[in-house]
C-alpha cells in the first residue's frame, strides 16, 4: 500500500460498505446488542430469579406466595398501583384537555400569562413535586395549620393523605403531558367538521364526543401511556403520603430487607402489567384511522365578549396562578429557613443564604450535585450515539427485525424505575459478557447505565420525529452527487435533524439529573446522586438544604426546557 494516500480510499470503502445489502445489518448490529445487552438480558434475569430457587430448581413458589390468599398485601399493592395509575390518567386527561381546549379555543382576561405557567409543573421533578404538595396541603402542611391556626380548631381540618393524595400529586404534575399534546392536536383541528355536524343537527355533547375527542385520540393515547407509566412508577408521593401497599414500595421494601426473590417476582409482574398497557393502548390507536382529510384552516380562538364571564375568567386566571405557581414558590421559601427551626409554625420563622452558600463551596455538599452531573452526561453521550442511530434505522431503512428492534427500543419506556434497577441488579451483581466480567453493583458505571436505559426513548423519539419530517429526496440528491452514505449523513442528515438530537438530549440529561426512583436503589456513597441527597435531607428533617437542592434542579429543568423550546420552536417532544 505504500505511495497510495490512505484518506483517498475512504470515500471509496464507504461507498462500497453502504451500497452492500448487507451495511444495513452492519449499522444495526450494536443497536440489536446494546438491547439485548441492558434492556433484554436484565429483564431476563430477574425473570430467572424469580423462578428458581438456591438449588436452581425451577418453581413458582413465589407467585404462588404472591398471590396467595394468606398474604394480601402484594395483590392489594398490585390492584392499588393499577387503580391510582388509571385514576392518574383519567384525571390527567380532564384537566389537561379541558385546559388546552380553553386555551386554544377561548380568549380572554388573564389567558397569556396562564399559557405561559400552565407548563410550570413540568419544572417540578416528581420528588420536589411531592415535596412541595406535603409541604404545602400535607398533615403539618402550610394550609391545613393556617385554616386549624384560624379557626382554632383542635385538629387541622383537611390535609391530603392516602390514596387521594397520590392522585392530586400525580394531576398536577403530570397533566402537562396531556395539555401539550391536546393543545398542539387542537390547533390542528378543522373548525368546518363542527359546522358540518352542526348544520347535521348535533349539539355540542355530540360533536365533542362524536367529533373532536376522535380527533384527539392519537393525542391522548401517547399521553395515557406516558401518565400511566410515570404514575406505576411513582416512588415518592405513596411514600409521602403514607400508601404503602403499592407495587414500587413493595419492591423497595423487599430489596431493602434482603428478600431479592420476592423483589424479583414483584418486578416481573409490574413489567408485565406495563407491558401490556402499552400493547392495549398501541392496538386501541390502530384501531381506527384519525387523520383530518380535510383542507379547512386551524380553529381561531372566540374572545369572551359576556361582562360577567370576563370577571369570572379573571378572577379564575388570579386563581390558576396562585395555585401554578404555589408549589415552587413554597419550595424556594423553604430553601431560605434554618435547618430545624421550622417545627409547629405555619411557616419558617428564621432565614439564612446559607444553604445556598455551601452549594457550590461546600464539597459534601456539592458532591451529590457534580455526581449527577457526571452520570447524567455519560447516560446522555450513549443515548445520543445509539439514539440517533436507532431513529435512523428506524425512519430510513427497511431490515428484518425492524418490528423487534421497535417493540425493545418501545421497552425502557414501559418499565418502571425500581423494575429497572431491579433488572440490573439481577444483570450485573455477578460477572457477566455484557459487563466485561466486571461486577457493575456498587460501581459508579451501574447508575449512568440505569439512566442510558431509562432515557433512551426520549433521545429516539425526538430524533425520529425530525428524521419522519426530512424529506428523504435532500438526502438522496447529496447521494447522487457522489457523496458517500457517512458525508451524506454528517453533512446533511445532522445538521437538518440537529434541533430534534439536541432536544431529546437536553431532555435526557435533565431527566438523568432529577432521577430518583432507579436511583435510590443502586446508589452507593460514593455515587449519591442530587435526587437521593434531597430525600436523605429530608429524612434528617433539614428542610432548607433539601429544598436549595431542589430550587437548583428546578432552575436547571427550567433553562433547560427554555432552551429546548426555543432550539426547536415549541415542538420538543417529551416522550
Amino acid at each position: 500500500m505504500k505511495g497510495i494516500d490512505a484518506a483517498a480510499l475512504k470515500p471509496g470503502l464507504w461507498s462500497r460498505i453502504a451500497q452492500s445489502r448487507y451495511f444495513v445489518y452492519v449499522l444495526i448490529s450494536p443497536l440489536f446488542l446494546v438491547l439485548l445487552a441492558y434492556v433484554i438480558f436484565p429483564l431476563y434475569k430477574t425473570f430467572v430469579q424469580s423462578v428458581v430457587d438456591q438449588d436452581g430448581n425451577v418453581t413458582f413458589a413465589n407467585y404462588l406466595k404472591f398471590f396467595g390468599e394468606g398474604n394480601t398485601t402484594n395483590t392489594e399493592a398490585l390492584v392499588n398501583s393499577v387503580l391510582i395509575s388509571v385514576v392518574s390518567v383519567i384525571t390527567c386527561a380532564i384537566v389537561g384537555v379541558t385546559m388546552a381546549f380553553l386555551l386554544e379555543r377561548y380568549d380572554f382576561p388573564g389567558r397569556k400569562i396562564l399559557s405561559v405557567l400552565v407548563l410550570v409543573p413540568m419544572a417540578l421533578p416528581p420528588l420536589i413535586g411531592s415535596l412541595s404538595f406535603m409541604f404545602l396541603y400535607g398533615e403539618s402542611g402550610i394550609f391545613p395549620r393556617l385554616f386549624q391556626s384560624l379557626f382554632d380548631l383542635p385538629e387541622v381540618p383537611f390535609a391530603l393523605r392516602g390514596i387521594w393524595g397520590v392522585i392530586v400529586v400525580h394531576t398536577f404534575t403530570m397533566y402537562t403531558y396531556f395539555y401539550l399534546s391536546a393543545s398542539a392536536a387542537i390547533k390542528d383541528l378543522d373548525p368546518s367538521l363542527e359546522e358540518a355536524a352542526t348544520s347535521l343537527g348535533a349539539g355540542r355533547f355530540r360533536i365533542w364526543t362524536k367529533v373532536i375527542l376522535p380527533m384527539l385520540t392519537p393525542a391522548m393515547v401517547a399521553s395515557s401511556l406516558l401518565v400511566f407509566m410515570i404514575s406505576m412508577a411513582s416512588y415518592t408521593a405513596p411514600l409521602m403520603f403514607g400508601v404503602e401497599r403499592t407495587m414500587t414500595m413493595q419492591i423497595y421494601l423487599s430489596r431493602t430487607n434482603g428478600n431479592l426473590d420476592m423483589a424479583a417476582t414483584q418486578s416481573t409482574i409490574l413489567s408485565i402489567v406495563s407491558i401490556a398497557f402499552l400493547i392495549i393502548m398501541k392496538w386501541y390507536q390502530g384501531r381506527k384511522n384519525y387523520q383530518n382529510q380535510s383542507k379547512g384552516l386551524g380553529v381561531h380562538r372566540t374572545e369572551v365578549r359576556s361582562p360577567l364571564m370576563k370577571y369570572v375568567s379573571m378572577f379564575l386566571s388570579v386563581i390558576g396562578v396562585i395555585v401554578l405557581l404555589l408549589p415552587i414558590l413554597v419550595i424556594a421559601l423553604i430553601s431560605f429557613s434554618v435547618d430545624g427551626k421550622w417545627t409547629v409554625q405555619i411557616i419558617p420563622t428564621d432565614y439564612t443564604l446559607q444553604h445556598y452558600v455551601d452549594l457550590f463551596t461546600d464539597p459534601m455538599t456539592w458532591r451529590p450535585i457534580w455526581n449527577s452531573i457526571k452520570m447524567s452526561t455519560a447516560a446522555v453521550i450513549g443515548n445520543v450515539l445509539f439514539g440517533v442511530a436507532a431513529a435512523y434505522a428506524m425512519v430510513r431503512l427497511n431490515f428484518k427485525g425492524k418490528t423487534l428492534m421497535d417493540i425493545l427500543i418501545m421497552v425502557p419506556w414501559a418499565l418502571p424505575g425500581t423494575v429497572v434497577a431491579v433488572n440490573l441488579i439481577a444483570a450485573f451483581s455477578t460477572p457477566s459478557v455484557f459487563s466485561f466480567n466486571q461486577v457493575l453493583i456498587g460501581t459508579f458505571w451501574i447508575l449512568p447505565l440505569a439512566y442510558f436505559v431509562r432515557q433512551l426513548p426520549l433521545v429516539f423519539r425526538n430524533t425520529a420525529a425530525s428524521l419522519m419530517q426530512m424529506d428523504q429526496s435532500i438526502e438522496d440528491a447529496a447521494r447522487s452527487l457522489g457523496a458517500n452514505w457517512w458525508y451524506a449523513f454528517r453533512r446533511v442528515v445532522l445538521p437538518i435533524t440537529f434541533s430534534g438530537i439536541m432536544a431529546g438530549t437536553l431532555l435526557a440529561f435533565v431527566q438523568g439529573i432529577g432521577e430518583f426512583v432507579a436511583s435510590i436503589l443502586i446508589y452507593n456513597v460514593h455515587t449519591m446522586p442530587l435526587s437521593v441527597a434531597i430525600w436523605q435531607k429530608m429524612y434528617a428533617f433539614k428542610f432548607g438544604t433539601a429544598c436549595a437542592y431542589g430550587v437548583l434542579q428546578v432552575a436547571l429543568i427550567i433553562i433547560v426546557l427554555f432552551v429546548s423550546q426555543k432550539i426547536t420552536g415549541g415542538k420538543a417532544s417529551t416522550m
